[in-house]
């Protein structure tokens, strides 16, 4: 009877074999988990950072840190890019220069953006909240004057960083990038173009 011996297969022939089965097994599972989730250890996202608030009082004459600082989430595609430290160049009140007197025109704020989240500092309040429409991620906390509790809706709208009260229908406020300014418009009588100040 004829006996088959199996063929000899020369090492490195077999481990050649090896390694590319393991590639391949690799790359099976590369695809098999391609896009099943986006969580990148590397981006820090907007909703990986607590929400700040105003401190009882204000937070004084010092600016607080920054809140997003640690953030590495893009901004969402319609957001304009409103980031950095801002001081009023002019201002207006119906259309005319407002007195020299008028405490705008020494106002100072800081805009951090990540994502779609977005924290105005100034005045002696975080103003801290989500641009989506929402009254649930809107600002929950209190205005700079007086520091009576509000609750503001933002969006984003036409290159602006639009806020809404709520319950207050006439007022709206709104921070226009044009360019290297931003126009804040409060309500139907205050213009402020705010400048870099860093």
């Amino acid at each position: 009877m004829l006996r088959l011996e199996p063929r000899a297969i020369p090492h490195t022939r077999a481990r050649r074999r090896g390694a590319r089965a393991l590639l391949a097994l690799a790359f099976a599972l590369a695809l098999a988990f391609a896009g099943c989730g986006d969580a990148d250890p590397a981006i820090v996202r907007a909703s990986d950072i607590p929400v700040a608030h105003t401190p009882p009082g204000g937070y004084g004459d010092v600016m607080p840190p920054p809140i997003l600082a640690r953030c590495t989430e893009p901004l969402v595609p319609h957001a304009p890019d409103l980031r950095g430290l801002w001081k009023s160049d002019m201002v207006y009140i119906d259309g005319e220069p407002a007195p020299p007197d008028m405490p705008l025109w020494q106002h100072v704020e800081r805009i951090e953006q990540c994502g779609d989240r977005v924290v105005v500092t100034s005045t002696g309040v975080i103003h801290d909240m989500r641009a989506d429409g929402t009254v649930e991620n809107g600002v929950h906390d209190v205005s700079a004057v007086g520091f009576v509790p509000i609750v503001v809706v933002a969006t984003f709208e036409e290159n602006a960083l639009v806020l809404r009260p709520v319950g207050i229908p006439d007022i709206v406020v709104r921070r226009t990038r044009v360019g290297d300014a931003i126009l804040w418009n409060y309500g139907p009588s205050i213009e402020v173009r705010l400048v870099r100040a860093d």
